[in-house]
């Protein structure tokens, strides 16, 4: 029996497809003109509503083009300590009027009520976390500016987390190029539905960083 005849293996292979396309077009904007101010935009706007982590195109530009990896890392970076600020400035002077969208569009008041207890700990250590982990770090900046956590805590520890996380991936695709894409394409599948777990991971462990 073949896809086409199978309804449930067609509905898996769909999404893989889909997947599939959509890295092979990314990698494709290695070495056109804009692939920077695409990823710079799609960082900017994943740190307050975007719900697709720029790891994603970082990685699929750093294979296409190694040699500018750490270049798009900094650019990666560069967005998203930006787009944090402006998740900081929605969630501290826009809040009444943006709550509705943000719960639950964006994230659920579960999450907004456990990043709050979060921030009465330690907000540096949390914010840290978020930005270099798979925690949904968009988050941590609307509720940083929600519960007026200092401004500066939010820039230092959203520059040193997010651009750790993200030249760890550049230096990884500089060193080993040929040989990680190589992996990427034979294993892409098993790669998305990886990325996926770990971005509904990252939600979960919000219930144990108390």
């Amino acid at each position: 029996m073949d896809v086409a005849s199978n309804p449930t293996t067609g509905a898996l292979a769909r999404p893989r497809n889909v997947l599939r396309r959509l890295y092979d077009w990314t990698v494709g904007w290695a070495e056109r003109p804009g692939s920077t101010w695409a990823l710079f935009a799609i960082a900017f706007v994943e740190s307050s509503v975007f719900p697709v982590p720029p790891d994603v195109l970082l990685l699929a530009l750093s294979v296409g083009a190694p040699r500018r990896a750490f270049w798009f890392a900094a650019v990666c970076s560069a967005g998203s300590v930006l787009g944090g600020m402006l998740g900081y400035l929605i969630g501290y002077s826009a809040w009444h009027v943006a709550k509705g969208f943000f719960i639950p569009y964006v994230f659920s008041q579960a999450v907004f009520d456990q990043v709050q207890v979060l921030y009465q700990g330690n907000a540096f250590v949390a914010i840290l976390t978020a930005a270099f982990t798979p925690i949904p770090y968009k988050v941590f900046t609307v509720a940083a500016g929600v519960f007026h956590v200092s401004f500066p805590t939010l820039v230092l520890a959203s520059a040193l987390g997010r651009s750790a996380r993200f030249f760890a991936v550049a230096g990884v695709i500089y060193l080993f190029g040929p040989q990680v894409k190589g992996l990427i394409e034979k294993y892409f599948d098993w790669l998305a539905w990886a990325l996926l777990a770990l971005g509904v991971g990252g939600f979960l462990a919000l219930k144990f960083l108390r």
